[in-house]
């Protein structure tokens, strides 16, 4: 009986230990993210059009030089658009979009930069009135609310893991820099600001 009750034990210790050593993998779609971070980035920025163009002139360049390959797999697969939009996804961009114009001004005169956490950080004030500073500073809480607002959202349209809200942030962190004016200061990996060439 004692022999039975010490194979139990073993048994369940040896199961124990190797539940423990499991580990959990959380997908994460970073492509997805990617993909849904220029489309947001760029629609907020308004380069849209540009790239819609851009898009149009491609096309017809393809069209003219000559027939095209045959394929099994319609085009329509490999350029498929990733759109991620909820109500209040939508509603985050259009606060974003409207309050772009007034951060352009302070991006362009270097009161502002793009952090790479994905936010908007105040970088120098000194040459602002006391209203200016204070708009700015409104508009810098706005826009970093919105912002983390977006990416828990993303998060959540994506059925990603909230613990992941983080690695969300700096890919739309890299598409807000990428997507930034030459001029503009932008944050490096490293934390060192630099003006966009």
């Amino acid at each position: 009986m004692k022999t039975k009750y010490g194979y139990l034990a073993l048994l369940a210790m040896s199961l124990s230990v190797f539940v423990s050593c499991i580990t959990v993998n959380i997908y994460f779609p970073e492509a997805t993210v990617k993909k849904a971070a220029e489309e947001i980035v760029d629609e907020v920025r308004k380069r849209e059009e540009t790239n819609k163009g851009q898009q149009e002139s491609e096309k017809i360049k393809n069209i003219l030089s000559g027939p095209a390959s045959f394929s099994l797999v319609p085009s329509a697969y490999a350029q498929q658009e990733t759109k991620v939009s909820t109500p209040t996804i939508r509603a985050l961009k259009q606060s974003l979009k409207d309050r772009e114009p007034a951060l352009t001004a302070f991006f362009n005169n270097g009161s502002l930069g793009e952090a790479n956490n994905g936010l908007v950080e105040i970088r120098d004030e000194s040459a602002l009135n006391l209203k200016d500073k204070a708009t700015l500073r409104n508009l810098v809480n706005d826009e970093n609310s919105d912002r983390q607002k977006l990416y828990a959202e993303v998060a959540k349209a994506l059925n990603i893991d909230p613990s992941q809200v983080g690695r969300i942030q700096k890919i739309f962190a890299e598409s807000w820099i990428k997507n930034s004016a030459p001029g503009w200061w932008v944050q490096k990996e490293n934390g060192e600001w630099v003006r966009k060439q």
